[in-house]
């Protein structure tokens, strides 16, 4: 097997991705959950899935008067002791309100500027997540469909060659589940691009990596392409269909592409472990955070608070729903908690480094999903847990049958793969642990 692979700093796509290869389905790969259902093309009431008026975010005096859980601050705190992170903000989320909350170390080390629940975080590839309960808005509403072929939005993928010389074909599904073989827009343009369409031209110049579904390999411009359909479909930036049908109606009110002055003032510094000394040195956000002539990346562009992203994932463990209103159909949750990349090993656990678990994940639709625990931060989840991490150690776990999340938030740069970091486990196992004894 390779060897670990190597964080690097994608600054075209503006999130640090590993070295991995291009992305991909294939035909009978594809949702074998689709089954009977000519999935998608359901559709909702459009009353259930238009703006809602804004809700209220998640109290704080909800938070405020939930249980802290024991055990998990301190595990917390012995990793910033260890100068593994400089702080965190944890939350344990059931079904019925909050389990724990838990606020260890800061914002940042030379100011000791203390973090709360409305610090904003780079939250990197749990961007993911969102764009694809954003393709499934438009699928519950009729406007889409993920079995769809691309090019049906995007004319310029009709010429796209597979490694064979056979059309790619590639579908939404395919840019959602990492199993295109697109490849990765790189370059001095990439850098350039102000919108996602100006990205299109550069994804279809890139040679593919291999045929159409034939495995998974994580793909930055799979999930950044399937951002543009929205655009294409709705006729608004995604920035603002994101604002608009998902974090507005959520109360997900720090949640952004572009923070302003005010909530620049709120964002946790990064930090970067040192190999040599074993401390913590700042590593620096993007310098154009100020900038809105970007493109809103739907791979990992996202910045978002600990309170914002549980309003996310109370929707998810609610199957869909939140405060009474629906947001997702079953049959798009489904798609996005359950594998739909067939026998295919998937994930960041396939190496010799973190254990060939590569069988034991699949991919739904814009996330990853534990198909049986293993050894380490898995051991503690039950079979169907889906989430995401991002490449700044952030993570957020939904085990649905134990009705429980896991969200971890904190901001440091270099970890060798932070879905398998130390930073995760601990706060896993202290939690579960917690819930196991109560």
């Amino acid at each position: 097997m390779e060897p670990a692979p190597r964080p690097r700093v994608n600054r075209s796509h503006g999130a640090t991705v590993p070295e991995r290869g291009g992305c991909a389905l294939h035909p009978r790969a594809l949702p074998p959950n689709l089954g009977g259902v000519n999935p998608v093309r359901l559709l909702l009431p459009l009353a259930v899935l238009v703006a809602f008026p804004l809700p209220l975010p998640l109290p704080l005096a909800v938070i405020a008067a939930a249980a802290t859980l024991p055990g998990i601050d301190p595990a917390m705190q012995s990793m910033v002791d260890r100068q593994e992170i400089a702080g965190a903000v944890t939350l344990v989320i059931a079904r019925d309100g909050i389990r724990h909350e838990g606020i260890v170390g800061h914002a940042d080390l030379a100011t000791k500027r203390p973090l709360t629940l409305d610090t904003l975080f780079w939250i990197a590839s749990m961007s993911k997540p969102i764009t694809a309960t954003a393709v499934l808005l438009l699928q519950d509403e009729g406007r889409v469909n993920v079995s769809d072929p691309v090019a049906k939005y995007l004319p310029e993928f009709a010429a796209l060659k597979t490694p064979s010389g056979k059309p790619a074909n590639l579908t939404l599904a395919h840019l959602l589940t990492h199993t295109s073989g697109l490849g990765e827009a790189s370059g001095p343009a990439a850098g350039e691009a102000k919108t996602l369409a100006d990205l299109v031209p550069l994804w279809v110049a890139a040679p593919m990596q291999f045929e159409t579904g034939e495995r998974w390999s994580y793909c930055q411009s799979s999930i950044n392409a399937a951002a543009r359909v929205v655009e294409v479909v709705s006729g608004q930036s995604f920035d603002r269909f994101l604002d608009e049908r998902v974090f507005r109606p959520l109360g997900m009110r720090d949640t952004t592409f572009y923070p302003d002055e005010a909530q620049r003032a709120r964002l946790a510094t990064g930090y970067s472990r040192q190999a040599d000394t074993g401390t913590l040195q700042p590593f620096p956000h993007r310098s154009d955070l100020a900038r809105r002539d970007r493109p809103p990346l739907g791979n990992g562009g996202l910045f978002s608070t600990p309170r914002d992203y549980a309003r996310f994932c109370q929707m998810l463990l609610h199957g869909g729903t939140l405060d009474g209103r629906r947001f997702l159909s079953p049959v798009a949750l489904r798609l996005l908690s359950t594998p739909q990349t067939g026998d295919l090993p998937t994930g960041f656990f396939q190496s010799d480094a973190f254990g060939h678990h590569g069988a034991q994940y699949g991919w739904g639709l814009g996330t990853c999903v534990l198909k049986a625990p293993h050894p380490g931060v898995a051991s503690m989840l039950s079979p169907g847990t889906f989430g995401h991490g991002g490449a700044w150690g952030t993570q957020a776990w939904i085990d649905p049958v134990k009705g429980v999340t896991y969200l971890l938030m904190v901001q440091r740069a270099n970890f060798p793969n932070s879905d398998a970091s130390d930073v995760r486990r601990a706060f896993q196992e202290a939690a579960a642990a917690a819930l196991a004894a109560r």
